[in-house]
């Protein structure tokens, strides 16, 4: 995928972390670690709107669910 190039400001104590990261060779540049750091942000907001989501689910109702289905699943399989 290409990349884009953006400007963005960051506060001077910030951007000295992210260039002592990549003095420390922990990064290959400046890019490559905001780049990592705004996929992790990304992906921990995934997981939580995940979670909230989950959260909205009625245990006992999807448990019923799971059981109905189940059943009916069970009474189509052969005998063994």
């Amino acid at each position: 995928m290409p990349n884009a190039k953006i400007a963005i400001s960051l506060e001077d104590n910030l951007l000295k972390e992210v260039d002592l990261l990549v003095k420390e060779k922990i990064y290959p540049n400046r890019s490559k670690m905001i780049q990592e750091a705004i996929k992790e942000k990304l992906n921990k907001i995934s997981k939580n709107r995940l979670a909230v989501e989950c959260s909205k689910l009625e245990s006992d109702f999807e448990q019923a669910l799971a059981e109905e289905g189940l059943s009916r699943e069970i009474e189509s399989w052969p005998e063994y």
